[in-house]
């Protein structure tokens, strides 16, 4: 085993302990990290680029043969979870609306890259993960400030042209050139790139969540009564993501292996690519609904997994 898988290998045991951390030490040193913004986009693409290199154009076509749970991510993750969370922001928030557009900007985004670690962790179905989140990403320079309009209408101000070219820079076009290479190559990038890229991009995740939260800086140090009743709403809404995955599954009567796809598919977000666009075109109490997530995101994984193996334990007790 090298040195970088051995580091790459450190730094995914203690993702949930990382993000928080960056978070953190973002905040602590403001004054320096804030003046970093320009490499935030450039860091982003990389780690699109590194967490797409296993995808193939052939994963996005197995899945689409069976259609259903893939339909059924894709609109809880664009249409149920967003339409909540404007609910949940209107009724509570509905005086502040930088903070409803913060919370409706975390459920608009999509899914995460590194749910493809957790479903790989737990036996999910890795074709429907990795087409999920091929289809998600690619489209998502047109839903993320399609739906932006379409939530929130007059009530916020965005530039889509811009929302879009960045969003292409960071995660379309990153996204295709590695999928490009993987059939290129027939899939011997993987083994070649991948690893040795993998820490790097972890690296860049880090930096990236520590530029982005030096901006709400401000916010962090001085919680409000307010700004924690956010905080726990959003808990509270990025739970509900996994638990209606799992529900939606078990109505849909979804095998265990779908189950754990759909949970962690509707469950987990690109937080950072939310970050990113809400610290370019929104004021810091938008980035703020967003940037709590980090906090508890990989936590609420672990605990999905630990859900979903003791309801695969029991199907097995039934049987």
């Amino acid at each position: 085993m090298n040195r970088l898988t051995r580091i790459n290998i450190i730094l995914e045991k203690q993702m949930p302990l990382i993000a928080p951390f960056s978070l953190l030490l973002g905040v602590a040193f403001a004054p320096f990290f804030i003046h970093l913004q320009l490499f935030v986009p450039w860091l982003f693409a990389l780690m699109t680029f590194s967490g797409s290199l296993g995808a193939g154009f052939r994963d996005m076509k197995k899945a689409i043969q069976s259609p259903v749970p893939l339909f059924c991510t894709l609109f809880l993750l664009h249409v149920w979870m967003p339409l909540t969370a404007l609910a949940a922001g209107r009724l509570l928030f509905g005086s502040n609306p930088h903070l409803v557009t913060g919370m409706v900007l975390e459920f608009t985004i999509p899914t995460s890259v590194v749910c493809i670690i957790w479903v790989s962790i737990y036996r999910g179905n890795a074709a429907l993960s990795l087409s999920v989140l091929l289809i998600d990403t690619l489209l998502s320079p047109i839903l993320t400030p399609l739906s932006l309009k379409l939530y929130l209408g007059s009530s916020t101000a965005i530039a889509p042209l811009d929302m879009i070219r960045d969003l292409l820079l960071m995660v379309a076009f990153p996204t295709l050139l590695a999928m490009s290479l993987n059939q290129y190559t027939k899939g011997e990038i993987k083994n070649t790139l991948s690893p040795k890229l993998a820490p790097f991009s972890k690296i860049s995740l880090m930096l990236v969540v520590i530029i982005n939260s030096s901006k709400a800086a401000p916010l962090f140090k001085a919680v409000t009564l307010k700004l924690f009743a956010v905080a726990i709403t959003m808990l509270i809404l990025a739970a509900s993501g996994f638990v209606f995955g799992i529900t939606a599954a078990k109505i849909l009567k979804q095998k265990q292996a779908e189950t754990v796809s759909l949970a962690f598919g509707s469950g987990m977000r690109n937080i950072s690519a939310g970050a990113v666009i809400a610290a370019q075109y929104f004021p810091a109490e938008v980035l703020f609904p967003v940037m709590i997530c980090t906090v508890f995101q990989q936590i609420l994984a672990a605990l999905t997994g630990f859900i979903l193996r003791k309801i695969e334990e029991k199907s097995h007790q039934v049987v």
